[in-house]
């Protein structure tokens, strides 16, 4: 393979006829500007294109396709340098200005080049460029950016470049790098030895230092996760930018002066890195080239971010297809964050052991004690590692001894003992069913119970409350006290898979879609981050309900391990709810847990989407609901466990997925349902809850001074259903809407509360009673820009309708400010008046929504109608792409098929809606007819598959239906 610094012949064929081409056209006379301009670009297009062929060939990989074309570039800077200086501006410089030197720096510098990165020069001078040298300069940026080509440059002498980098490590980073492409040899040989001698005289410390908080800040800028669905894969971690920085660390210590040099033999032979291993780490190397390159050729642009839309196609160029359920960018997505997992063991590995080298021992480091000694480990450098005569091969058991160790005497692992970990880590199968692993492994799961005694006060964060991000990484005290800390090092060495057989299936699995932003094993694991800080306190301003509850927990194993586990079947087709059952009632005994704790566990993976399911698309007003709850879960300790594990399961989802919205739903849930299970009053007791509800607003009416006869009006007006959807202080609201309403004569009355302590707007309309209302009102909402996150939908016995709507903005809030409020009030006016064309008016919001990355997503439109969820209503379920004006839409159709509203729930998840419906028919009954029901199906079918094929352009898949 051809070297950075020599031309392959290819290269030197297409650089020399460029030459040829520009002499002969030339008759003594400088050749004009415009025509040169024209040989360069063709020049640039035919070995750009030559490149690009082999690559999309597979006749180069992505590293070798770098390569190629940082070669030819330096050809056509070579022969833009000599076309300059011998004949485009020969007659108008004199002789010093040929003491230049034109250098390429940073990633062009080390002879890598992606097709639209910037080309990074220096150019270097001897002192304050003179106007020839200027000139020079000029000419030459001029003509590249004629070119079309991202130049980034510098002017400067020798002292200032090592001024500069003296004060800007981003400056010393890109001079590191620097190769010289033309010019003065002399000069750039001088600049590199001045160079070396002030970096040396720098020293390694601080440049190492500066780096890793740059890495640390560049982690934060682009998601401190590698498992991010969307990943970055030039900055993100684990991405091409890591592998860069151990390179520079390297070669400030050890020498290094390419990349690929820390992937060589040579460099194993110092005893950090097998061959094996290195040959690992050289395919990530080359698979995220590769990956860079496909982003940069699909999008014709500098793209690094591997969004929804380009995974598909990137993985099919790199040939990844189907492969039994698994779909080809699936399979893809998952080699990507297995490959970002090895980038990450290789800085694991090499990272402290260049600190070591530049920054010597640590000092006032721990040593090792007997205990310590006699259990086979010792400590260097304040970090734990297997003593000599120690062998993992040979007592597999002592791997899990050094985590137990670690976490108890609160030790960072040393990169040797890391090294073995990983390097040993096959023979962690044979630790299954062993009791002392199963022990061990438990307690960095579950981590140390909460002192009751001396819990930290709501809002204080204790130490050991657990880790503040997601990162093995960590090394500051706190973080390795965290249960996650000890799960990522599990998995991240590949032990997780080896105790658990079905994790390793998981590692690296993504869901195509928008609502989860982790692969599987991350969310998990960050699921399990957060259970350990509810438990300690550490969120209890945020999720105040869960703090209350985790402080009473009786089964804190089986409640761990259920969220462990929760997930664990994703990916295999079928339910993974109950795959994932049938898996603990196996794994869980083999980790040493009760039976009794064994069926919790199972129980609760069984069941563990049924409160959010229920929550957010079902009528919790409705008695049979809360029954059916009750009668599924029968216990409050496992009530307790199962709202636990929803709200950890969401909240790790994404922190944008919870909200005081949905926390309000879930707390509503669960009180109710505790009710039923407590013995307390009866959900059957229907009369009797509607005459409590009655009396309460009437005690609060003669309060405020209302009349009997206006109390008695008020009261009269209610169906049952409606005393039992609101409490006593939003009836009396409503008495005064509408006895305000009655003494004005108004036709519409539209009333904005917003709740932000519950993430809402409250938006109560009073208006005369007719078929379609419910729609108007969506889509004058939807034209504001707010989602509707509920809705009450009440005719009164007088004709009227008071409906009630919960909504938010497109952040998640409500709306808050009295222009947002007015300009609701007003949009419903008018839509409810005739003044506003809806359809128009949705159709302009509905072009801007969504761009080529939520197309890619394909949303499978799905119906269902259920007519057991409910003992009065039938309830319509509807999934289909979210979209401006969806649930104008939905309403109307519902509405054209004389249906009658009662309540609807919608939910989104990520570009997927789900809206629920209960709905009656003119008559008050639930619909039977099973020619009326299927009818209603297709109608529904029809719109959302005509909306999806309008969002993806083509035709979706065969929609799903089902009818219960």
């Amino acid at each position: 393979m051809p070297t950075p610094s020599s031309l392959s012949p290819s290269a030197g064929d297409l650089t020399r006829s460029l030459a040829a081409s520009l002499r002969s056209v030339t008759t003594g006379a400088p050749v004009p500007r415009e025509e040169a301009i024209g040989l360069f670009r063709r020049h640039l297009a035919r070995f750009q294109a030559s490149v690009r062929e082999e690559f999309e060939a597979h006749r180069l990989h992505g590293a070798s396709a770098a390569k190629q074309l940082a070669l030819h570039t330096d050809g056509m800077i070579r022969t833009l340098v000599d076309f300059t200086l011998d004949c485009a501006l020969a007659d108008a410089i004199g002789p010093g200005a040929r003491h230049l030197a034109v250098a390429a720096t940073g990633g062009y510098g080390r002879g890598m080049l992606a097709p639209f990165s910037d080309i990074d020069l220096l150019f270097l001078t001897q002192e304050e460029p003179s106007a020839d040298i200027s000139l020079v300069v000029e000419y030459i940026l001029y003509f590249l950016w004629d070119l079309g080509l991202k130049v980034g440059h510098a002017t400067r002498s020798i002292p200032q470049c090592i001024a500069e980098a003296e004060a800007d490590t981003t400056v010393r980073t890109t001079l590191l790098d620097a190769r010289l492409l033309a010019g003065d040899d002399a000069l750039f040989a001088m600049f590199e030895a001045r160079y070396i001698v002030a970096c040396v005289e720098a020293g390694a410390a601080r440049f190492i230092t500066d780096k890793r908080k740059e890495r640390t800040a560049r982690h934060h800028r682009f998601g401190d996760s590698p498992y991010l669905v969307e990943p970055n894969v030039k900055e993100g971690r684990g991405g091409l930018r890591d592998l860069q920085t151990l390179y520079w660390m390297c070669r400030y210590t050890f020498g290094t002066r390419h990349v690929a040099d820390l992937l060589s033999p040579g460099f194993g032979a110092l005893g950090l890195l097998t061959e094996q291993e290195a040959q690992r780490a050289r395919r990530s190397w080359n698979f995220l080239w590769s990956v860079r390159l496909h982003l940069h050729y699909i999008s014709g642009r500098a793209e690094e971010r591997l969004t929804f839309d380009v995974q598909p196609v990137v993985g099919a160029r790199m040939g990844y297809t189907r492969h039994g359920r698994q779909v080809g960018v699936e399979r893809f997505m998952r080699h990507y964050f297995l490959t970002v997992r090895e980038v990450m063991r290789l800085t694991h590995v090499l990272e402290p052991a260049v600190m070591r080298q530049a920054l010597g021992a640590a000092a006032n480091a721990p040593q090792a004690d007997g205990t310590m000694r006699d259990a086979g480990f010792t400590v260097l450098d304040g970090q734990i590692l297997p003593a000599r005569g120690t062998a993992f091969d040979d007592e597999p058991i002592q791997m899990m001894r050094l985590l137990e160790l670690a976490r108890a005497r609160k030790l960072p692992i040393h990169p040797l003992a890391m090294h073995e970990l990983i390097r040993w880590e096959r023979r962690a199968a044979s630790l299954r069913g062993d009791p002392e692993a199963s022990r061990i492994f438990l307690e960095l799961l579950c981590g140390s119970p909460p002192d009751r005694a001396g819990r930290a006060a709501r809002g204080e964060t204790r130490e050991d409350a657990g880790d503040e991000a997601p990162s093995f990484h960590a090394t500051a005290q706190d973080r390795r006290q965290g249960n996650a800390y000890w799960l990522h090092i599990l998995n991240e060495t590949g032990i997780m898979g080896r105790l658990l057989p079905d994790w390793s299936r998981i590692v690296g699995q993504m869901q195509f879609d928008t609502y989860h932003v982790f692969t599987v094993d991350e969310h998990t694991i960050e699921a399990i981050r957060i259970l350990g800080r509810i438990e300690h306190g550490a969120m209890a301003d945020e999720i105040p309900l869960a703090y209350d509850l985790a402080r009473n927990l009786q089964s804190r194993r089986a409640l761990y391990v259920a969220v462990l586990l929760h997930d664990i079947a994703k990916g295999r087709g079928g339910d993974h709810s109950e795959l994932g059952s049938e898996i603990a009632l196996g794994v869980c005994p083999e980790m040493g847990l009760s039976g009794e704790e064994t069926e919790t566990v199972s129980w609760l993976v069984l069941h563990h989407l049924l409160l959010s399911q229920t929550a957010f698309q079902r009528d919790i007003d409705d008695p049979k609901t809360i029954l059916d709850l009750a009668d599924t879960i029968q216990s409050p300790e496992r009530l307790r466990l199962l709202l636990l594990l929803t709200i950890v399961d969401m909240r790790a989802v994404s922190p944008r997925v919870w909200n005081a919205w949905k926390a309000t739903l879930l707390h509503e849930l669960y009180m109710r349902v505790a009710e039923v299970l407590e013995g307390g009053l009866a959900t059957t007791e229907r009369d009797i809850r509607v005459s409590r509800a009655k009396e309460a607003v009437a005690a609060i009416l003669e309060e405020d001074g209302a009349s009997r006869e206006e109390t008695d009006h008020f009261l009269g007006l209610g169906y049952g259903s409606y005393w039992l959807s609101f409490d006593q202080e939003t009836h009396a609201r409503h008495a005064r809407l509408i006895r305000e309403s009655e003494a004005r004569d108004a036709l519409l009355t539209v009333e904005t509360q917003p709740l932000p302590a519950r993430g809402v707007t409250e938006v109560t309309i009073y208006a005369a009673d007719h078929p379609g209302l419910f729609s108007h009102i969506a889509g004058a909402l939807a034209i504001a820009g707010a989602s509707i996150v509920d809705a009450r939908i009440h005719t009164l016995i007088n004709g009227m309708a008071l409906d009630t709507f919960w909504i938010q903005d497109g952040g998640g809030e409500a709306f808050e400010e009295p222009q947002q409020l007015a300009r609701l009030s007003a949009l419903i006016e008018q839509t409810l008046s005739g003044r506003l064309d809806i359809g128009k008016e949705i159709a302009c919001v509905g072009r801007m929504r969504y761009g080529r990355r939520m197309r890619a997503i394909h949303v499978p439109p799905r119906v269902v109608i259920d007519n057991r969820a409910s003992n009065t209503h039938t309830v319509i379920e509807i999934n289909g792409r979210d979209r401006p004006g969806l649930l104008h839409d939905v309403t109307r159709a519902i509405s054209e098929h004389k249906l009658q509203i009662a309540s609807a729930h919608i939910t989104t998840y990520g570009v997927r809606a789900v809206d629920v419906f209960y709905v009656k028919d003119l008559f008050g009954l639930k619909i039977m007819d099973e020619k009326r029901l299927t009818e209603i199906r297709e109608a529904l079918l029809q719109g959302l598959r005509e909306a999806e094929e309008a969002a993806s352009g083509e035709a979706g898949p065969p929609l799903e239906t089902l009818i219960a």
